[in-house]
């Protein structure tokens, strides 16, 4: 089922249907810094760039593609950006985003007439006329936002064997680079849309993963930032210790662009108190020479898993190398550690759960029947589409976790160990940043059996509540990877521009070709049957 089949929604699809004259359509490609100065040269015009992607976004949901990457489409961009538009001509200009269109995750809250669902139907009716912190911000800063993405139900906290990219409101996201192949999650929507040039970039959230892994396997951009450098209020939540909202772009000044209107602190989120203090200008730090005279610790997480992605991770060092940047090969952090950490993590999420939704759902319009976890929980066992596929085990058990007084000196505790096991490389070796493969190429999508995962260096950044960025670092068999740069909290501007410098110096992204399976790639031909 799909929320967007709406009369408002329709008449969006046809305005867009009409292009207006003398438009000058740029490529869906063009970066958001490209967007902007076409705009300021007058070769398009906001509004021209609405109706191109309400139209992309009508035909890359037909019967023949079907990405599934966007769930609803706002019914007021068109007005909005008409009305930016009009300050344009009148000479105001809010900054690099005026005029630019964002598509926001359907678990963060917009008043535009848009429920969000979390991807699940038990919030169908969830529309709170009320803007996500992070949301107004954009506004604010002149983007335009365009709709609502796909994502795994519940930012995929509801089954350990949940189809990453699937939820009962929007089906599967499908990869642009190979619709057999996932999109990862939970933001997977919001990854496919961007590299399937849906719009200019995007907001994804992370509890751990989240943003990186989708990035990383749709061939774009993420950025996972310091918990609490963005705020979190009236986001659906998992846990406050982990939970952020990040860009997903198509280039790093794109992110850094975002980033800059997103960042900042929130009276209703006491987690951002530091925001002001720590944001910074993070498009002007960006620096082509950034990497010459870097350290770099190189973690080879997962090596041998897949020998085709080691290979283009080592391509991507002698990159760093060619760019100036020192590195120094790490052992990585103690296996028995970082299994501690994954453990407690888990139990420590499932049980902050219930009481962050609870809290949550008790905001929402009465329309919203659902009004707590276990009401959640009931809904899903009365509704077979939502357990259709899988189950929902952690729910449950996360209704069955009894308070414990002493969880926030355990919460502490395993932040303290996260936070130690990166500190040891990256302080440890005095690096600017630690390198790794955000993961390895994306995997059939399996609902019988699941997919294969080959690892992330997600975790101990998710944990610690550090920053974590993906750039695209090259394919295999026409499927992206990405490289991964970690770094020290409120790091942001020093990742963001060793990142820029790297990604302008290899070039790795590539548009997605949409091939139905990998038998469908020119460089596989005959060598594979699909059947």
């Amino acid at each position: 089922m799909r929320h967007v089949l709406s009369a408002a929604v329709a008449a969006a699809f046809a305005l867009a249907a009409a292009a207006p004259a003398k438009a000058q359509p740029l490529s869906p490609y063009a970066s958001a810094g490209e967007q902007q100065a076409a705009l300021a040269d007058g070769r398009t015009t906001s509004e021209q760039l609405v109706r191109a992607y309400l139209d992309r976004i009508a035909r890359y949901d037909d019967a023949g593609v079907r990405l599934n990457a966007v769930l609803a489409v706002n019914p007021r961009a068109l007005d909005d950006a008409r009305r930016l538009d009009a300050e344009r001509r009148a000479g105001e200009i809010r900054g690099p985003l005026h005029g630019v269109t964002v598509l926001l995750k359907d678990n963060i809250e917009a008043d535009d007439g848009l429920p969000t669902t979390a991807g699940s139907l038990a919030l169908a009716d969830n529309v709170t006329r009320r803007d996500a912190a992070l949301v107004r911000r954009l506004k604010d800063a002149g983007a335009v936002v365009l709709g609502k993405t796909n994502l795994s139900e519940w930012a995929n906290f509801r089954s350990t064997r949940s189809i990453s990219g699937w939820s009962a409101a929007g089906g599967l996201v499908r990869n642009p680079y190979g619709l057999d192949r996932t999109a990862c999650g939970s933001s997977s929507g919001s990854g496919a849309a961007i590299a399937a040039g849906l719009a200019a970039v995007a907001i994804g959230t992370e509890t751990d993963g989240s943003i990186i892994c989708p990035a990383a396997m749709t061939g774009v951009v993420g950025l996972k930032p310091t918990v609490g450098l963005v705020s979190r209020t009236h986001i659906v939540p998992i846990t406050a210790a982990q939970d952020t909202a990040g860009p997903m772009t198509r280039t790093v000044a794109d992110a850094a662009a975002v980033l800059a209107a997103i960042a900042g602190s929130d009276p209703a989120d006491p987690a951002t108190a530091e925001a002001d203090a720590r944001k910074a200008d993070y498009l002007a730090a960006l620096d082509r020479n950034a990497l010459k005279g870097a350290r770099i610790g190189v973690w080879h997480a997962w090596k041998g898993r897949s020998p085709r992605t080691d290979a283009v991770f080592e391509a991507a060092l002698e990159t760093l190398r060619g760019q100036g940047a020192t590195l120094v090969e790490l052992k990585g952090p103690d296996d028995a550690a970082t299994g501690r950490i994954g453990r407690e993590e888990l139990q420590l999420m499932t049980a902050e759960f219930r009481p962050a939704l609870d809290a949550y759902l008790a905001t929402t319009p009465a329309s919203v029947t659902a009004r707590t976890l276990a009401d959640v929980v009931a809904f899903n066992r009365a509704e077979a589409r939502e357990t259709a596929l899988f189950g929902q085990e952690i729910f449950e058990e996360a209704l069955a976790v009894a308070d414990d007084p002493d969880r926030p000196r355990k919460r502490a505790e395993l932040t303290r160990l996260a936070r130690e096991a990166l500190d040891e490389m990256l302080l440890g070796e005095k690096l600017d940043a630690v390198v790794a493969p955000s993961g390895g190429p994306p995997s059939i999508v399996d609902p019988v059996n699941g997919g294969v995962f080959l690892g992330s260096p997600s975790r101990l950044p998710a944990v610690s509540g550090y920053p974590h960025l993906t750039v695209p670092m090259g394919y295999v068999s026409g499927l992206p990877v990405g490289v991964s740069f970690l770094g020290p909290a409120w790091s942001e501007a020093r990742l963001l521009a060793l990142g820029f410098a790297y990604e302008q110096a290899s070039k790795a992204r590539r548009e997605p070709d949409f091939p139905p399976h990998m038998g469908a790639r020119p460089e596989i031909g005959r060598a594979y049957d699909p059947r």
